[in-house]
């Protein structure tokens, strides 16, 4: 494409959600309702593990750190998201664009390591009860959690950097709620061959190597369980990790379907589905399924509101 024909980008127009005007407002209040329920969810988990001493303990070192990356996930779309559906102008900056898909893939990728982690903690705490505090000491734990944050930030920059070398011609309308990886590729009049080879072989480190790892645990979590097969034990064993079976069922799945398994038949909306199963749902069903299915964190939520009960009576 010559110097003439080639436009410069300076922003991106975001098509937003295949809704009907008439129901804008119904989406908009129910979208608006989700997001506080996430924000507000995941910080009641991050607070409590915080006041209450009895859950500084490996797993909810882990899932505070889960729940603060579920909160700034749902936060790098969903308030670009409610904006648009309320404004007649769903422009974003070029920088911007770049900037929400470097915090998208940062910390979905920080989701991913911290839920092999957690499948680890698990393994060791069922497998391993009498050897548990000796393998998952606290520099153990603070190591994978540091690894984790490491690993996401070279990640994210790397898909971002190979981005940013692209260039951008007439067509800057992407087909998406948010700036999607994927769907500024399709925009890009650049030859983009690196960076889909680059998201497959990445794509595949990150995703399905943590995914086979989380499957591996939960198999010998499953062996180690029918070696000794009392009632009580399977039933206890099964409900600890029933909720991280669930999340990791829904964000993998919805995730590996549409960037490592894309089918030609996808349409756009179809994509756009799936995109909010795992931005928006995955993070919203975080707090119930850690606090509602577990009983410290129920035991915790009840001590904190003893103890303020008290000091305000005083």
């Amino acid at each position: 494409m010559t110097g003439r024909n080639q436009t410069v980008i300076s922003e991106f127009l975001l098509l937003g959600l295949p809704i009907e005007s008439e129901q804008q407002n119904l989406f908009y209040a129910l979208f608006l309702t989700m997001y506080l329920t996430t924000v507000l969810g995941n910080l009641l988990i991050i607070v409590l593990i915080c006041l209450d001493s009895q859950l500084h303990a490996p797993m909810y070192l882990f899932l505070s750190n889960l729940s603060f990356s579920d909160l700034c996930f749902s936060s790098v779309t969903m308030p670009k998201l409610l904006q648009n559906m309320q404004s007649q102008d769903p422009s974003i900056p070029y920088a911007g664009c770049l900037a929400q898909m470097y915090f998208f893939l940062f910390f979905g990728d920080l989701e991913s390591f911290l839920l092999v982690a957690m499948a680890y903690d698990r393994y060791v705490a069922i497998c391993f009860p009498l050897r548990y505090t000796s393998i998952m000491s606290p520099k153990l734990c603070l190591s994978l959690v540091v690894l984790s944050w490491v690993l996401t930030t070279f990640h994210a920059m790397l898909h971002t950097l190979l981005m940013a070398r692209l260039c951008f011609c007439a067509d800057n309308v992407i087909l998406h709620f948010f700036c999607d990886m994927s769907a500024l590729l399709k925009l890009s009049c650049s030859n983009t061959q690196v960076n889909e080879s680059v998201i497959f072989i990445m794509g595949g480190l990150i995703l399905i190597i943590p995914f086979l790892l989380i499957i591996l645990s939960y198999a010998r979590i499953v062996t180690s369980i029918f070696k000794f097969p009392s009632g009580g034990s399977v039933h206890k064993a099964f409900s600890t990790c029933g909720s991280h079976l669930s999340v990791v069922s829904l964000f993998y799945g919805t995730v590996i379907g549409l960037y490592l398994c894309p089918s030609t038949s996808n349409s756009t909306v179809k994509e756009i589905v799936m995109a909010m199963m795992y931005t928006v749902v995955t993070p919203l069903l975080n707090p119930f399924i850690y606090s509602l299915r577990n009983r410290d964190m129920k035991r915790a939520l009840g001590r904190v509101f003893y103890k303020k009960k008290i000091l305000f009576s005083l």
